[in-house]
């Protein structure tokens, strides 16, 4: 129990001082974006690299997810997918993302994403915990990829990925 407190310390730091750089961050998009609709993508899981190799745990999570992108720093994620541990997730979260580069033509952004997630036998017994995650997104105009860095202390932690389509 003491190390899940000292770990979700740490991500709130962690977030807080993420969300204050934010502020200062220069932008490349403008901070309301152009159209009132918001950009709407899905993605269909994700997979992971998890750092402890001797745990076998499950890396191709399949499932269905969305994220709809309010503006360049906020956006709002749902999903569901086989977790790590073979078990079925959801999630409903927030995206905070504060920093933005347009590399080759691509929108670049990175900041933090706090959800809600079920599902894992290990963490509050598969009911639902609050998870912040570093987040980077790479879109180009019909194609995306998120990359999500899931530091897990107790289980050695993961890198994920979610390929992602526009489809709004």
């Amino acid at each position: 129990m003491g190390n899940s407190k000292s770990f979700l310390t740490l991500a709130a730091a962690s977030a807080l001082l993420l969300c204050t750089l934010g502020a200062h961050a220069q932008e490349s998009r403008s901070l309301v974006m152009q159209d009132s609709k918001p950009d709407v993508w899905l993605n269909a899981g994700m997979l992971s690299y998890h750092f402890d190799r001797d745990k076998h745990y499950r890396e191709f999570n399949y499932g269905l997810g969305a994220e709809a992108i309010f503006s360049p720093n906020h956006a709002a994620i749902v999903g569901t997918y086989k977790n790590s541990e073979s078990h079925q997730s959801h999630y409903l979260g927030y995206e905070y993302r504060p920093f933005h580069w347009q590399p080759a033509g691509l929108e670049v952004s990175a900041g933090v994403a706090v959800s809600l997630i079920d599902g894992y036998p290990m963490e509050n017994n598969t009911g639902w915990f609050i998870a912040p995650f570093p987040v980077l997104n790479v879109e180009g105009k019909q194609f995306g990829a998120n990359f999500i860095l899931i530091p897990n202390i107790k289980h050695g932690g993961a890198l994920a990925m979610q390929l992602k389509m526009k489809v709004w």
